[in-house]
């Protein structure tokens, strides 16, 4: 026995050398047959050129893809469709109150025409009789005046509804609604985006029962 096997070393090399041989070998035999890939090349290869080799081509896909979501939404403007709709229209209680001012007749749906009628009316007669022009002046007033309350009371009446059919909370956490409720109430019927839902003359609202209808 020499020297080097006497000493206890020699033997715990000789036991970690035996070790690692079989604990090598089923690794060999049960391997995946190549090496592993490491990280940073792994990422290296998910990783995309910021700039794209084609830049024409990929202008050209962005803008297909900007036309077709344009026209995704405005044909969902028309329809409503809810998967395209802006985030300004989205949502359950915006189509309630959509479809509850469109149930009704607003005065203000007859303010822009009834003004620019006014205002010919006024520049034709403002040259020659002063004091019908006036009165004309104080037509336009009063009767916006007349269409903000009408549109204040249709907006009181419909946070009563919202608030007992969605709850006070979800109809809160939609921020303002009098201002979209507003613009939609002096807003002309075929001018109104999105498009009042009908069908055919007669206008038939879905999330609203009839009896608010003229209310």
């Amino acid at each position: 026995m020499s020297l080097l096997e006497k000493l206890p070393f020699g033997k715990r090399g000789q036991a970690d050398d035996g070790a690692a041989a079989t604990v090598a070998t089923p690794s060999k035999q049960s391997g995946k047959g190549r090496p592993t890939p490491k990280r940073k090349d792994a990422q290296a290869r998910k990783l995309q050129p910021i700039v794209p080799a084609d830049r024409k081509a990929a202008k050209r896909e962005a803008r297909a893809k900007q036309d077709q979501a344009w026209e995704r939404q405005r044909q969902a403007m028309q329809t409503g469709d809810e998967r395209y709709l802006p985030p300004r229209d989205k949502g359950p209680i915006k189509r309630y109150i959509r479809d509850y001012v469109d149930a009704r007749y607003s005065l203000g749906e007859l303010f822009m025409p009834l003004t620019l009628v006014l205002l010919v009316v006024f520049i034709a007669f403002s040259s020659r009789h002063t004091l019908i022009s006036y009165y004309f002046m104080l037509v336009i007033y009063l009767f916006l005046l007349v269409s903000i309350v009408d549109a204040v009371i249709c907006w009181r009446r419909l946070r009563r509804r919202l608030y007992a059919k969605f709850g006070q909370d979800k109809v809160q956490e939609q921020g303002t609604i009098f201002w979209y409720i507003f613009s939609r109430c002096f807003n002309l019927r075929r001018w109104r985006q999105p498009a009042p839902q009908e069908v055919g003359r007669s206008y038939v609202p879905r999330s609203v029962d009839l009896t608010c209808r003229g209310r």
